[in-house]
Formats: C-alpha cells, structure tokens, sequence
C-alpha cells in the first residue's frame, strides 16, 4: 500500500492544527525557568519556603544549598529548571521582584 502524502500545507490555505513553537522558542522558555531557578538558589531558605513551590522543588533547592562540588551544583541547577516547568513561573517570578523591591536581601546563611 503507497504511503499517505503529507504536505505542509492544505489546499484551502488553513493549517490542519495549531503550529507548536519551535525548537529555539522550546529552548529559550527552558533556559528563562532555569535563570528564574537559579534566582531561587541565590535567596534565603526563610525566603523561598514562604512561596507556594511544590514539595520536590522545596527539597531540591535544600540540597541544593548542601552541595559544594562544581559539577553537582551545575547538574541539580538543571533539574531544578527541570522541576520549574511544572511551577507557575510568572507568579514566582512576581514573588521574586517583590523580595528585590522590598529592600536588600538579607545574607545568605547556608
């Protein structure tokens, strides 16, 4: 049996669905919730444990701040960005801004 065409494009001129975003676009959202994550790694514990951050993301960021090696650091910096798909960025991102315009942050104890 010959293969179904597939084309690109329908005769009518309209698109059979929505079109995804592209590959770059996948990649800069994914590297902007990895930026917003490592914000999070650079604020108090008392700080983001006041946030509503799903428990596994809490954990993360605790062991985060446990953590000395270079390159482990670097790794659970990725699975953070990975646990921040599944949190509501522009809410903690909000969050973040009103910690910054409250005045300067308080140092970090670790």
């Amino acid at each position: 049996m010959p293969r179904k065409k597939q084309y690109q494009w329908q005769a009518d001129g309209n698109p059979e669905q929505q079109e995804s975003p592209s590959r770059s676009a996948k990649k800069r959202h994914c590297h902007a919730l990895q930026a917003l994550g490592e914000e999070l790694t650079r604020l108090a514990p008392a700080q983001w444990q006041g946030m509503d951050l799903p428990p596994d993301m809490q954990e993360a960021l605790r062991l985060f701040a446990r953590i000395r090696d270079k390159e482990a650091r670097r790794r659970q910096l990725q699975y953070i960005g990975r646990l921040m798909r599944h949190v509501d960025a522009e809410a903690l991102q909000a969050q973040i801004a009103a910690l910054r315009d409250a005045g300067p942050l308080p140092p970090r104890t670790v």
